[in-house]
């Protein structure tokens, strides 16, 4: 039984963390409708050269990836017919998700406010860039700005002295998309109890700052960031280079307890019971962590990653490398967990990333392409109630869309 069976979402949205809320919606067994205008979502459009990936009717996976799992159907909004539509979804939907910006929302009355006096039991779950208060709250947002800028991490996550991370596209949205999912998951519970339908927000900024909680807490302690590896506060919390040149990531929170052990482990057990090595509290008080990062770095440049993974994994000491995706494509441990899976291209199979959150009860969903944009317009205005002749006349009058060949959306065709 797929937990979220008989929930009914509707879905407004664009580009990736809201939309990626209804994928993980619909993965859990909601019927999910996504509505898309004539021009389609950006990201169905033009995103795949962004992600520096192909994009065709076929195979779309920049899209898909945010976008499994739902029925999609093209709505003008701003004629009479269309709205008309969109309200008969909403008036049988459980939750409706969007990242419209407020002021647009309010223009075509699908607002929360608006929303809430015609349909009381429907949860609104809104995503945004700033949030819902303030001069910015109809600003434009977008992961690298919101969630990487303001939210704290391109300055909190760089190696001190050198450029911020590159992060792969989306990364703080993936993240948002799953912290919003709560907030409507714990909203469908509270109306269970009540009956009232809420409002849930997350936005970007604020996903970045819970995100980086203890860097939050601990900076006004004397804390600072960004860090530099050789200053970290416990050096074998920390990334060694191999002697074949990879990167290796240990974490040993209890330095005094795993410090005399890891210089058995590197040849260097004439420092295991060094008086000021041996216990953090020095290793701080002195300033001294350069130095022991020195010590670890020679002592790790002497060992392969293979060997280095084999020698720490055999004393229970957490140690893995530091992968890229393409590792993780042979990484028997996410495959076997079904932390990735295989969407089934005409081509041939690309890995995805399934959702992460997993259920005794029902198996993890396949991952199967989208359609075209448009192509369940027709089959959800009937179950609407509409007959043939009138979504006939909604199409002429261009208030809804049907199937739609990527070439047109893209003025190729």
């Amino acid at each position: 039984m797929e937990p979220l069976k008989g929930i009914k979402v509707v879905d407004l949205t664009t580009f990736l963390a809201t939309p990626t809320t209804g994928r993980v919606l619909g993965e859990w067994g909601a019927d999910v409708i996504k509505v898309e205008a004539a021009k389609g979502d950006p990201t169905r459009v033009n995103q795949a050269v962004v992600y520096g990936m192909p994009s065709s009717d076929e195979e779309n996976l920049a899209f898909d990836v945010a976008n499994m799992h739902k029925r999609c159907i093209s709505l003008n909004l701003k004629s009479e017919k269309g709205l008309e539509v969109m309200h008969k979804l909403l008036a049988e939907a459980d939750v409706f998700i969007t990242n419209t910006r407020t002021k647009s929302l309010a223009k075509m009355g699908l607002d929360w406010e608006s929303l809430h006096a015609k349909y009381p039991r429907l949860i609104m779950g809104h995503g945004l860039g700033y949030g819902k208060k303030g001069p910015e709250k109809d600003a434009a947002g977008f992961d690298v700005t919101c969630y990487m800028g303001r939210g704290g991490v391109f300055g909190t996550t760089v190696n001190k002295g050198d450029a911020p991370m590159i992060p792969t596209n989306g990364y703080g949205d993936f993240q948002a998309s799953m912290f919003l999912t709560a907030g409507i998951l714990a909203a469908l519970i509270g109306r269970e109890k009540t009956g009232q339908g809420d409002y849930v927000t997350c936005a970007l900024q604020h996903a970045a700052i819970y995100a980086l909680s203890v860097g939050m807490i601990s900076a006004q302690y004397g804390n600072p960031y960004p860090k530099s590896r050789l200053e970290v506060n416990n050096p074998l919390n920390n990334v060694f280079r191999s002697k074949d040149d990879k990167w290796v990531v240990l974490c040993l929170p209890e330095y005094d307890r795993d410090w005399p052990r890891v210089m058995k482990l590197i040849g260097r057990e004439d420092l295991a019971e060094h008086p000021d090595y041996s216990v953090c509290d020095i290793v701080n008080e002195k300033g001294i962590a350069p130095e022991v990062v020195k010590i670890l770095d020679e002592g790790f440049a002497q060992f392969t990653l293979q060997e280095l993974l084999d020698m720490f994994h055999e004393n229970d000491m957490p140690c893995e490398p530091a992968q890229t995706p393409t590792d993780v494509y042979e990484d028997q441990n996410a495959i076997i967990n079904e932390y990735i899976k295989e969407v089934p291209y005409p081509a041939g199979p690309r890995w995805c990333p399934t959702v992460p959150c997993q259920f005794e009860l029902s198996e993890t969903a396949p991952l199967t392409p989208t359609g075209k944009m448009g192509c369940d317009t027709e089959a959800v205005m009937k179950d609407l109630g509409y007959t043939d002749d009138e979504i006939k006349a909604a199409e002429a009058e261009g208030a809804v869309k049907g199937s739609t060949d990527l070439a047109v959306l893209q003025g190729k065709a």
